[in-house]
């Protein structure tokens, strides 16, 4: 039987209404939820990625208050901005795309973002605060992952979950938050050092690939019936396409949705969900600032 796609275009639609009428709660307020997204240089995919996130705001009243600065811009440059953006009361959220140019310590812009406006979840409290299970903003594509699985109806409570990366911006935090009771999944993580990687993948009720290597997952590294997740986005040369690229994922997608009893798509799964919790965070951000929600963070 072949596996139930999970659609992450409607699961995006259905969380945006519930994001829109918070905003316009808001409004009611006088309040705009203010959003800041700083692009450093022309990366296409980066350009790409900010365009859509301005154009998602808008759709919902969120106000698109970022910069797009050249990639010759300096550390101090990028720096003097953030800083302003941070003392603005009307920017409740600021995100600085990442990659950033070599020249630039992301660490240093990252720790300039005040918890309460780091919208990403990646400034070192908000870290902390996630690890000790205080409230915080969660990473965007994780807490969509987890809003994919919620929306299946996939059962995490006592599910072995294998994690297949461990970058700061997915893999860790995937880790620490399906260990959660909340969730209290068994969790691996997997990496480059694993041994019989495709061993440990078939023991997984629910297998989270974001390892960013495309193709890498093949169908016989599947348990039937488990819940896959394709974090992975890779632009693959493909002549008979018309931008000359296709986006390809971390698993072998018609494989695995052959064994696999849930499945997410590339493109369309995981990406519509990572801009959308984007803008769950900002929306808390900006009630958090009004006083409509106690505490910092979400």
């Amino acid at each position: 039987m072949a596996a139930r796609v999970i659609d992450g275009k409607e699961v995006a639609r259905a969380k945006r209404a519930e994001i829109k009428a918070r905003v316009e709660a808001l409004a009611a307020r006088s309040v705009v939820p203010g959003l800041a997204v700083i692009l450093v240089g022309e990366d296409p995919a980066s350009v790409s990625y900010v365009t859509g996130k301005e154009k998602a705001s808008a759709e919902l009243g969120i106000a698109s208050l970022g910069r797009r600065l050249p990639a010759s811009a300096s550390e101090a440059e990028l720096l003097a901005l953030v800083r302003a953006y941070d003392a603005d009361p009307a920017v409740h959220g600021i995100l600085v795309q990442l990659p950033l140019p070599p020249h630039i310590d992301e660490r240093r812009i990252i720790s300039a973002i005040s918890p309460e406006k780091d919208v990403d979840g990646l400034t070192a409290a908000n870290v902390g605060r996630m690890l000790l299970e205080e409230p915080c903003f969660v990473p965007c594509t994780p807490a969509g992952v987890l809003e994919l699985i919620r929306s299946a109806g996939v059962e995490t409570r006592g599910a072995r979950a294998v994690v297949l990366g461990r970058s700061n911006l997915v893999g860790r935090p995937l880790v620490n938050l399906l260990s959660r009771k909340s969730y209290n999944a068994t969790v691996t993580a997997c990496h480059t050092g694993t041994l019989d990687l495709p061993a440990i993948c078939r023991e997984a009720d629910i297998l989270i690939a974001c390892a960013g290597r495309p193709g890498l997952v093949r169908g016989d590294w599947i348990k039937a019936g488990a819940c896959v997740i394709d974090v992975g986005v890779t632009r693959v040369e493909d002549p008979g396409a018309k931008a000359g690229f296709r986006l390809k994922g971390d698993v072998d997608f018609e494989a695995a949705a052959a064994v696999a009893g849930w499945i997410t798509p590339v493109p369309g799964g995981v990406g519509p969900m990572t801009i959308t919790m984007l803008l769950d965070n900002a929306t808390a951000a900006a009630e958090r600032a009004s006083g409509i929600l106690p505490g910092s963070g979400a």
